[in-house]
């Protein structure tokens, strides 16, 4: 009878050493506003940094303040459809951005909260962008022609095409029963957005320096700072411990990145691509030279901005981010997704931060 106890003991440890479900344990978890939906629209990065914006406000204030994701994308297309005319149609025009086109935005327009401008017209409850963007994109094509005059006049009709799908500009509003234009409410959070910096990983280009990453969204010609892999994921976990988010950069076209099981992980072995996501598999070793070779062959390109609030682990010990999501709650984990740290260190394009997040030592490498 022990003999039979123990075997089945055994067999028990063995499978379940084999095949473990995931079970999680926080390690950080910084206060966040909730996850929300950016319906059907290719806004991500604002929504992206927008709750990363909120975040810092919560993090400086301890008040949560619902912003507009949608006032900054509104300001943001005159600067995408510039860009597209001027090089005559030989740019990328979409609905794609990247976080600092919501720091450019802001900086110039101030922000707004969520209740002074919905980007909602008429009886909308759900945005969708996919109207507005085939107006502009007819409007454009003609005058970023060189074969024809450029006429003036294509900046009012840009302008009159997001009027009428998101609604007209605004330059005054009342919040908590006080009245402010964008900038002023700017100034009344008390963000500093000077201070926010973007760190990347490339090999392609010198690292401790800033360069330009030749991504379709970098429309604006943002720059990064690049950092050596394991100093740039050093940078994202010294931030978190100390009490700061990031908005982040990702590739989210893997198999194994899952909204539905809250998982984004990367296999060692693609046939564990299905099990891996609901059990703990062995994941890969990533390095430099892995990460640059996928970047160059277009396996890791820029496809979605989310939002790193956190850190846990599972039975095991193996660390995974806490990243907020903007396809709302439906999701597995509640809208956010666990993501590894082979699969950050893989499928990272770059991170936004505030730049006192960042290890004293790669400030001083980076001269910030």
């Amino acid at each position: 009878m022990k003999r039979n106890f123990l075997s089945i003991a055994l067999l028990t440890i063995a499978f379940s050493a084999y095949s473990q479900n995931y079970e999680f344990q926080t390690i950080k978890d910084i206060e966040a506003t909730p996850v929300i939906s950016q319906g059907q629209t290719g806004t991500c990065w604002s929504f992206s940094s927008t709750s990363f914006l909120e975040a810092e406000i919560i993090r400086t204030s301890g008040k949560q303040i619902d912003l507009s994701e949608m006032y900054n994308v509104r300001h943001t297309y005159p600067k995408k459809a510039w860009n597209y005319v001027m090089r005559q149609g030989k740019a990328q025009f979409g609905e794609g951005g990247l976080n600092h086109d919501v720091i450019n935005s802001a900086m110039k327009f101030g922000i707004v909260p969520a209740d002074a401008y919905s980007g909602l017209v008429g009886n909308a409850t759900i945005l969708n962008h996919s109207k507005m963007v085939e107006e502009l994109e007819a409007v454009l094509k003609p005058y970023a022609d060189l074969s024809k005059k450029l006429d003036p006049k294509w900046k009012t009709e840009v302008s009159d095409i997001l009027d009428k799908h998101m609604g007209a500009d605004i330059s005054e509003f009342t919040y908590e029963g006080k009245k402010y234009t964008p900038k002023s409410f700017l100034e009344m959070t008390k963000l500093n957005l000077e201070e926010y910096v973007t760190i990347s990983s490339f090999s392609h280009e010198p690292f401790y320096k800033e360069f330009i990453l030749d991504i379709p969204d970098n429309f604006a010609n943002g720059s990064f700072y690049n950092l050596p892999l394991d100093e740039f994921i050093l940078n994202i976990d010294n931030a978190l411990e100390k009490g700061y988010t990031l908005a982040l950069d990702a590739d989210v076209s893997e198999r194994t990145f899952s909204p539905k099981s809250g998982i984004a992980v990367i296999p060692e072995n693609e046939a564990d691509n299905k099990a891996i996501l609901t059990e703990i598999k062995k994941e890969k070793e990533i390095t430099q030279e892995f990460r640059q070779q996928e970047f160059e062959n277009f396996n890791t390109t820029d496809d979605h901005l989310m939002h790193i609030v956190g850190k846990l682990k599972d039975q095991k010990g193996n660390v995974y981010y806490k990243v907020k999501n903007s396809w709302g709650t439906d999701n597995g984990n509640g809208g956010y997704v666990y993501m590894s740290v082979p699969y950050m260190k893989l499928k990272a394009i770059s991170v936004l931060v505030h730049k006192n997040a960042l290890d004293k030592k790669t400030k001083k490498k980076l001269g910030i």
